[in-house]
């Protein structure tokens, strides 16, 4: 059976993924949306000859789509999995689900009440590497996890009305790129039980750099580093009573994790496929609709809302080193 596509969004990762979905032997894309008609167009064609819309609404009204691959800047999202999740198609929607905790919240009540499938497309956990060095974690492999450092961050040219600095478009650093370094913070040792949060705003307000320091009951701490403003290093590195592990460059993307382990020889482990999250969260996708699951266990909805609030608390210990 193959599983037909609708996209919402034509910019670089509307084009990325659905360039693996056009490659896919089980999947198609049946119909791509955009505001721009032409363009919508033009990627339908590249894509496989689907059809172009003008509207969101007429995609996910399409009878042909039965999933929607939610590539539109992360302020626009709600627009497009509300009616996508109402038409009852599932919906795959990029990180963030959104830039507001309360309606990343609704959105996935809405889920709940239609039941309608909706993941938020973190490819990161999809990576075969991060799959990997959570595993190892769990299995106690690196011994009682004591810290966690996360840095990501490259300079971005400053335009004050575009999506990385237009706090309208859900612009900042925090919302861009911490969503990875929180999101692998959760994934390896769950909720913190408190954050604390410094950095600095562009002249729009949004939030150039932050750090964040992450703390659980047991001792254990983590380190995030993000920034629109200096290329950083891109790596994760985890350190445990019995080992470390360093996973990247980029953490969100690697292509290498080195596990070392107290008296053992460094273990390497690489994969060639960049996009390799990408693939996984599409068949997650296919799994899921194929078992009747309105969630995925890889990336569940709790998953979603508890980064999201993280990220809220975050932006708001940032507010407050900020003058009235």
């Amino acid at each position: 059976m193959t599983l037909s596509w609708g996209i919402a969004g034509t910019g670089r990762i509307a084009r990325d993924v659905g360039g693996i979905i056009a490659r896919h032997p089980r999947m198609r894309v049946a119909a791509v949306a955009s505001r721009d008609l032409g363009r919508a167009e033009g990627l339908a064609a590249e894509l496989g000859g689907g059809r172009g819309y003008a509207s969101y609404r007429e995609l996910v009204e399409d009878p042909e789509v039965q999933a929607v691959y939610v590539a539109t800047p992360h302020s626009e999202h709600a627009a497009v999995v509300e009616p996508a999740l109402r038409a009852g198609r599932a919906v795959l929607c990029e990180k963030p689900m959104t830039d507001d905790l309360a309606e990343t919240e609704r959105l996935v009540a809405l889920a709940a009440e239609t039941g309608a499938f909706l993941m938020e497309g973190v490819w990161m956990r999809f990576n075969p590497l991060v799959r990997q060095l959570k595993d190892v974690v769990a299995d106690g492999g690196l011994g009682e996890i004591r810290s966690l450092h996360a840095c990501f961050g490259f300079p971005a040219a400053y335009d004050a009305a575009g999506r990385l600095w237009d706090p309208a478009l859900g612009g900042g650093a925090l919302l861009d790129l911490g969503v990875y370094a929180v999101d692998l913070a959760r994934l390896l040792l769950g909720a913190p039980s408190s954050l604390l949060a410094r950095g600095s705003y562009a002249p729009t307000g949004a939030d150039a750099e932050a750090g964040l320091l992450l703390s659980w009951p047991s001792g254990a701490h983590a380190t995030l580093e993000v920034s629109l403003l200096a290329r950083l290093p891109g790596t994760a590195t985890v350190v445990g009573s019995a080992g470390w592990a360093e996973i990247g460059p980029s953490f969100h993307a690697p292509m290498q994790l080195v596990v070392q382990r107290a008296g053992e020889d460094a273990q390497a482990f690489t994969i060639e496929d960049r996009q390799a999250g990408f693939t996984g969260e599409l068949e997650e996708v296919e799994h899921c609709l194929a078992a009747g699951f309105a969630e995925s266990t890889v990336m569940p909805w709790a998953e979603t809302v508890g980064t999201m609030r993280l990220l809220h608390q975050a932006r708001a210990r940032l507010a407050e080193q900020v003058p009235a």
